[in-house]
């Protein structure tokens, strides 16, 4: 699905107070509605500087941009609309949305540490139909916060998962832009 589609979902979902996941929890409802408030402030505020701009703009790509995710998840509400921003710089980027737990075996191809985690974004290069790149769960700065905590403390615990959110607000999307530019180069 194109992502406007995919906001169309979860802005749905929350309406009926659910969750793309197929355990439907009020926990998972809960972070659906959560997301959506997120992506939607996301999808307003989201900048790219001129340079930005101008490179992705300028590259001469034909690419799909899938990504993997669900409505639930905490990570994927802070860098959809990232991506998304990116990929409306250049009109030879295809950003299409499928779910993981509908795309197991595809989940499975591109699993991070030997898990399902998500968003994953796979780079597919349109001429040949060869995957060029992938990105995710997380920008390269939050993934090495976590690795960090996981190290010292042996699991994220909720406090930690308020403080990663305090990133995502204070970073502005600005890592993912950076992870996603220098993979396009």
């Amino acid at each position: 699905m194109s992502y406007q589609d995919y906001r169309t979902l979860v802005k749905d979902l929350v309406e009926k107070e659910s969750t793309t996941s197929k355990e439907k929890t009020e926990a998972l409802a809960n972070y659906t509605m959560l997301n959506d408030r997120r992506m939607k402030r996301w999808d307003k505020t989201i900048k790219t500087d001129e340079t930005v701009k101008e490179n992705v703009s300028n590259l001469n790509i034909n690419q799909t941009w899938l990504v993997l995710t669900e409505s639930w998840c905490g990570d994927a509400a802070h860098v959809m609309p990232v991506i998304n921003k990116v990929a409306e710089l250049n009109t030879n980027i295809d950003f299409k949305v499928v779910l993981r737990d509908e795309n197991l075996d595809l989940m499975n191809q591109f699993l991070t540490n030997g898990g399902q985690s998500i968003p994953k974004l796979i780079m597919i290069d349109n001429n040949t139909n060869k995957v060029i790149n992938t990105f995710g769960p997380r920008p390269i700065e939050a993934t090495q916060l976590v690795n960090d905590y996981k190290t010292k403390h042996g699991k994220l615990t909720p406090e930690f998962k308020e403080d990663l959110q305090s990133w995502y607000n204070k970073n502005k999307g600005q890592n993912v832009i950076e992870d996603l530019v220098g993979l396009l180069n």
